[in-house]
């Protein structure tokens, strides 16, 4: 997660049903922002608006993927896996757990290589 992010924007985000509808849909699959407003039924500049406190929390990536003709598109993926909230003395602590696609595709990568 984001060292500049403390609890409370997290909290906030998580309180947030725009936000929180951006993190589940993009939990199952990349999505552009397009595919989101569609999908989440939100007006663009709410999911931008949204992606990019998501973003600055470490809990969605943006990756820059081809398009068929040519161009090139963001495309944001979800990054909470797990998020664990402790008290300690006062202070809450956060600890984000994240598996990203790419991390599971060179994970298996490396298994098939080192199985070879």
């Amino acid at each position: 997660m984001a060292e500049d992010c403390p609890p409370n924007e997290v909290f906030a985000l998580l309180d947030d049903e725009y936000a929180r509808s951006l993190l589940s849909a993009t939990s199952h699959e990349p999505m552009t922002a397009s595919e989101l407003s569609n999908q989440c039924e939100m007006s663009e500049s709410t999911v931008y608006r949204r992606l990019n406190k998501l973003e600055e929390c470490g809990l969605v990536r943006a990756v820059q993927v081809p398009d068929p003709d040519g161009n090139h598109k963001k495309q944001y993926e979800a990054q909470l896996d797990e998020l664990v909230v402790s008290l300690n003395d006062g202070e809450f602590e956060l600890n984000l757990q994240t598996t990203t696609r790419t991390q599971q595709y060179a994970d298996a990568f490396t298994n098939l290589w080192e199985g070879l």
